[in-house]
Order: structure tokens, then sequence, then C-alpha cells
């Protein structure tokens, strides 16, 4: 059965990342579900089941991951956990990685990954463009300028989600979401491009999270809040419902928020001041 979600209006893509107006919005995995953007709407279907306007390419969607870092990494290995959800049919082939200042022991990481360095970023303009980007950059600051650095080479952010991640209904997403295993997003949740939700990590209902928000491990967002651009909760903090956390803040590892954080702030402790 097709679960159907609302989305908002957005420019419409083919699943090779061109402009289309027929085409879904967006094409992404998970694994054991296959998801499309159809008629503004997010349809979930088995592998296997009939697409309602477009049939899943058979060949994998190459993808590019931006940097060499953990977090870099960690998208590597959600995406091996989509294929290996596939069974026998990959989803995604993953070209490399491109990093302007790679350090030696994230090289050597990579390596051991099975994966290879491509070269600097701006080989990105070199690719075809049904190439997929992912922003393996933790720090949400320097992951909108890489984003700003990038988004002139048209190329598609893919939206990897972990076949032990959970999307709720009637959830909205941008392009580039990256949500680690265990991560659990509930109901009626906005989120805009390039978030990340770490690994365990509960978004609950009616929250929105502007772009570039990272929500670290073990973390809670309790329901009606806003988390603004570029904001970060560490690991194991908790912002209790109803609160704002401003563009560019930090919430320390374990805080539990329970007053507005106004923009590019700092806070920690219990309660986080």
């Amino acid at each position: 059965m097709t679960t159907v979600l609302s989305i908002p209006t957005t420019p419409h893509r083919g699943p090779g990342g061109r402009p289309t107006e027929s085409a879904p919005v967006a094409l992404w995995h998970t694994g054991g579900l296959m998801n499309q953007m159809v008629d503004g709407h997010l349809g979930v279907n088995p592998i296997g089941a009939t697409m309602t306007t477009a049939e899943a390419t058979t060949r994998p969607s190459d993808l590019v991951i931006v940097g060499t870092g953990g977090m870099a990494r960690e998208i590597f290995g959600i995406v091996r956990a989509i294929n290996a959800r596939g069974g026998e049919s990959s989803f995604w082939h993953v070209l490399g990685f491109v990093d302007d200042h790679p350090v030696d022991s994230n090289l050597k990481l990579v390596h051991r990954l099975g994966a290879r360095l491509l070269g600097p970023i701006r080989l990105l303009a070199e690719l075809p463009s049904d190439t997929y980007i992912a922003l393996g950059v933790g720090d949400p600051r320097r992951r909108r300028r890489t984003d700003e650095a990038i988004r002139g080479y048209g190329l598609a952010a893919a939206s990897l989600v972990h076949p032990n991640a959970e999307i709720g209904a009637d959830c909205v997403f941008a392009e580039g979401l990256v949500a680690a295993g265990g991560a659990r997003v509930t109901t009626n949740v906005v989120l805009g491009r390039h978030v990340h939700l770490n690994q365990n990590c509960a978004v609950g209902h009616d929250n929105r999270l502007d772009d570039f928000v990272s929500v670290n491990p073990l973390a809670a967002i309790s329901g009606y809040c806003r988390l603004e651009e570029a904001a970060m909760v560490g690991s194991a903090a908790v912002v209790l419902p109803k609160l704002t956390v401003g563009s560019g803040a930090v919430v320390g590892a374990a805080a539990c928020v329970t007053r507005d954080v106004p923009p590019g702030a700092v806070v920690k402790g219990v309660p986080a001041r």
C-alpha cells in the first residue's frame, strides 16, 4: 500500500537531477522503501511496487561525498546500509570523496573503507549533471559555506535516510537531508536543506528545522519548536516544547533548554545558559 504525505512546492527535478515539469521533485532510497515526490506529495512504495508516475532507474545513481572527515565517512556508512538493504540492487554508486584540504589521517580512513579521494571540490564542475552530492560536513556553518561554494555546479543533493531511521507521516523535507541510524522524526515536521539528524536523535511533532541544522546523537527536540538556520543541538541535549533556538546558536552536550536561545549564542548546562 502506498502512503502519501504532503510536501511544499519546490523546483521539480528528475531522477538525474535535471529540472523537469513532469518528473518527481526528488527520488531517494532508504533500502526497504523507495520514495518519490509525485504531484506535490511524497509517495512511499515498497521496492518492486509500481510507481505512479516514474519508474525507478535500474542503474545506481552516482554520488560524490563532499569532505573526508568523520561526518563524510558516516555518510558513506549510511549509503552502504541503504545499498545492503536493497539486496542485489544497489541504489547509490559512490564515485568517491572530494576535499580541498584533506588530512592524511582522514585519507587513510577513507582508503580503509575501500573508497578514494577524487580531488579538490572544483572537480564537481567536471561531473555529469545527473551526479548527486552529499555534504559530509558536520559543523552547520561550514556546511552552509560549502553549499554556497558548490551550488553553482548545478548538482542535486541526495537525501539519505538510513534504513533504521524513521520519518513519520506528513513530514516535509528539502534536498540534502541526512538521517542516520536510529534517528526518529514523528509527524508534521518541516526539515530544511542539508539538515543532519545524527544517530538516535528524536525530533518531535510540529517542529521546524531550518536549513543546515544539526541534531547530534541522542538529542531530543520536543514538540512545537523552531531551530533556525545553522543551529546545532549537541549530543544528549534536550529542547523543551515551544522554544526557539536561534540561527547559528549552539546548544552544548547534555544541556536542557528551558527558554529561547538567541541567534549566535552558545548555551550549556541544566538549565541551559
